[in-house]
C-alpha cells in the first residue's frame, strides 16, 4: 500500500499529471505499469547483488586455497631456520670446546698485531718494508683463528724489524724536497732512528708514506757527509733515540726569529726601541769612561789646564792666580761652571729611562692587540680549532716578553749611567772645592 501512495504522489507531481487522465481506470492502469517496472528493476538489482556476492565468495575461496600452501611453506622455513640456528649454536659450542686455548691465543695475537701496528705507524722502516702495515691490519681485523702460516709471518715481521733496527741500510725511496717535489733518491737508513739523503735529515710522513726533507736540520752537513762517505773507521752522527719524535718536535719548536716575527709590528717597534736604547747607553757609557780618564789626567796636572775635559773648563774659570778677596765670587763662578757641565754629563739619561718605561707599555699594547685577534678568531670560527687562535695568543705573550726583555736591561743601564754621571759631578765639585782651599790656605802653599 505504501508503494501505491508513493507512485501516486510521483504521478501527480510529474508534468504528465497536469493533463487529466481520460478516466480512473486509465489512471489505475498507469500506476500498475509503473509498479511493475519498479519491481522488475528491483529484482534485477537483487540478482546482480547475488551474483557479485557469489563471485566474491569464489575469490575468497581461491585466495584461501593459495594461502594454505604459502602458510605451509612458511611453517617449513621457520622450522628449518630453528633447526639451522640450533645447529649453528651446537657447532659454535663444539668449535669452542675443540679450540680450547686457541681462542685465548687468537685474542693475544690480534692484540699484539694491533699494538705493533700502532708502534710501527710512524717508523722509518716502513719505507724499507712497505707491505707490513697492511699485513698487520689483516691480522688484527681477522675474525678467524690464525693459521700457522699467519703466525709464522707475524713472527718473521718482528724478527725482520729487530734485525733492521740494528743495521745501516741503503735503499732507493721517494723523497719530497723542501719545494714539495717528489723524486727517487738514495736513502741511508740508520735503523729506525734517522734517515739521510743528499746530506740532509729526512722525516717520515705516515699519511702519504713518503720521506720528506726536514726544514730544520739538527747538525752540519759536513758531519752527515763524513758519515755517509765510504770508510773503514768509525764516524760520528747525530741520532734521534726516540725514533723521530725529537726531530718532529724540533720542527714545531719556534726559533728566536720565529718568536720575533710572532710579535708583529708592535714587537718590531719594541725591539727597535730596545736596540736604540742599548746603543745609546753603550755610547754614553763609553763617553763617560773617556771623560773620567780625562778628568783623572787633568787632576794629576793642575798646573796645565786644558779645555778638553770638564775639570779643566771649570778650573779655567778662576785661573791660576785667583784673587783671595773675591772668595764668594769664586765660589759662584765654580758653581755656575759645574752647573754648565752637569747637563752635559746627564745628557741622554732621561731618553734611556723613557725607552725603559715605554717598552712595557708597548708590550701591553701588543697583548691587547693579540687578544683582540684571538677573540675575532673565536667569533668567526669558534673554539674547535686552537690553531686559529694561536696567532693572536702568540702575539699577546711574545710582545709582553719583548717589552720586559727590553725594559729590564735599559733600567740597569740607566741606573749605571746615572750613577756614573753623579760620580763625575761629585769629582768635579770635590776638585773645585779642593782647589779653592789650596789657594786660600797659606799653610798649604808653604807645604808645597
Amino acid at each position: 500500500m505504501r508503494h501505491f501512495w508513493i507512485a501516486l504522489t510521483l504521478v501527480l507531481a510529474s508534468p504528465i499529471a497536469l493533463a487529466q487522465p481520460a478516466s480512473l481506470d486509465q489512471l489505475l492502469q498507469d500506476i500498475r505499469q509503473l509498479r511493475s517496472s519498479e519491481q522488475a528493476a528491483m529484482r534485477e538489482r537483487e540478482a546482480e547483488f547475488l551474483r557479485e556476492r557469489d563471485r566474491q565468495q569464489q575469490l575468497m575461496q581461491q585466495a584461501e586455497q593459495e594461502l594454505a600452501p604459502i602458510k605451509a611453506e612458511a611453517d617449513r622455513l621457520k622450522a628449518e631456520f630453528d633447526r639451522l640456528e640450533q645447529a649453528l649454536a651446537d657447532t659454535e659450542a663444539q668449535m669452542k670446546q675443540r679450540s680450547g686455548y686457541l681462542g685465548e691465543l687468537f685474542g693475544v695475537v690480534r692484540q699484539m698485531a694491533s699494538d705493533t701496528r700502532s708502534q710501527w705507524q710512524d717508523s722509518l722502516l716502513n719505507v724499507q718494508f712497505p707491505d707490513r702495515l697492511a699485513q698487520l691490519d689483516r691480522l688484527a681485523s681477522s675474525t678467524r683463528i690464525p693459521t700457522v702460516e699467519s703466525l709464522e709471518q707475524f713472527w718473521f715481521m718482528l724478527q725482520e724489524d729487530m734485525t733492521a733496527s740494528g743495521r745501516i741500510s741503503r735503499i732507493n725511496a721517494p723523497v719530497v724536497d723542501r719545494d714539495g717535489q717528489q723524486q727517487q733518491a738514495a736513502v741511508l737508513l740508520v735503523g729506525p732512528f734517522v734517515a739521510i739523503a743528499d746530506d740532509q735529515y729526512l722525516g717520515y710522513r705516515s699519511e702519504v708514506e713518503v720521506l720528506q726533507v726536514l726544514n730544520r736540520q739538527p747538525g752540519s752537513r759536513d758531519l752527515i757527509r763524513d758519515f755517509a762517505a765510504p770508510r773503514s773507521e768509525l764516524a760520528d752522527l747525530l741520532v734521534d733515540p726516540t725514533r723521530g719524535t725529537v726531530l718532529a718536535q724540533m720542527q714545531q719548536t719556534p726559533t728566536f726569529m720565529d718568536r720575533v716575527h710572532q710579535g708583529g709590528l708592535v714587537g718590531y717597534v719594541i725591539l727597535a726601541l730596545g736596540a736604540l736604547g742599548v746603543l745609546l747607553a753603550l755610547a754614553k757609557l763609553a763617553w763617560l769612561f773617556r771623560v773620567s780618564r780625562q778628568i783623572d789626567q787633568q787632576a794629576n796636572d793642575l798646573s796645565n789646564l786644558r779645555d778638553d775635559n770638564p775639570l779643566g773648563r771649570i778650573l779655567g774659570v778662576i785661573g791660576d792666580q785667583p784673587r783671595l778677596e773675591d772668595l764668594e765670587t769664586l765660589e759662584l763662578k765654580l758653581d755656575e761652571a759645574i752647573l754648565r757641565e752637569t747637563p752635559v754629563l746627564d745628557r741622554g739619561n732621561s731618553l734611556i729611562k723613557l725607552f725603559a718605561a715605554v717598552a712595557p707599555l708597548l708590550g701591553l699594547l701588543g697583548t691587547v692587540t693579540g687578544m683582540i685577534v684571538t677573540f675575532q678568531a673565536i667569533t668567526l670560527f669558534g673554539t674547535s680549532d686552537p690553531k686559529l687562535m694561536a696567532g693572536g695568543i702568540s702575539q699577546a705573550l711574545v710582545t709582553t716578553v719583548q717589552g720586559l726583555v727590553v725594559a729590564i736591561p735599559l733600567l740597569f743601564l740607566h741606573a749605571t749611567l746615572a750613577a756614573r754621571s753623579k760620580a763625575l759631578t761629585q769629582v768635579l765639585e770635590q776638585q773645585s772645592a779642593g782647589l779653592i782651599a789650596l789657594h786660600l790656605d797659606p799653610g798649604a802653599k808653604r807645604g808645597e
